[in-house]
């Protein structure tokens, strides 16, 4: 059964990448950055021009990832990973074991 409700990113399997989305008829860019050191995921969101909007946000499991992040060029809705995990690894999207999505309002 599909969910129509949320929009899946596919996070690439790379410790550092871009990725080329449109969310609500807008082109933004979506860069995924695996901290080896302390072992977490982050993502930043930037505009078509690759101007950040914002940048580092930690991606934690089964929360609003953008709560905190008002700003009028983001787009209008929610970030969030789907896991049951308690902490998402740097193979687990790729694995199938995570999913980052996105969510409109």
């Amino acid at each position: 059964m599909a969910d129509n409700s949320y929009i899946i990113i596919e996070v690439p399997d790379m410790n550092d990448s871009f990725s080329r989305v449109v969310l609500q008829g807008k082109l933004y860019f979506i860069r995924f950055t695996y901290n080896d050191t302390f072992g977490y995921w982050s993502f930043g969101v930037y505009n078509s021009l690759y101007d950040p909007i914002r940048e580092g946000i930690k991606i934690v499991p089964r929360m609003v990832l953008n709560l905190f992040c008002g700003t009028m060029d983001m787009p209008n809705g929610v970030f969030g990973v789907l896991t049951e995990l308690d902490k998402v690894g740097r193979y687990d999207f790729f694995e199938g074991k995570a999913k980052f999505i996105f969510s409109p309002v």
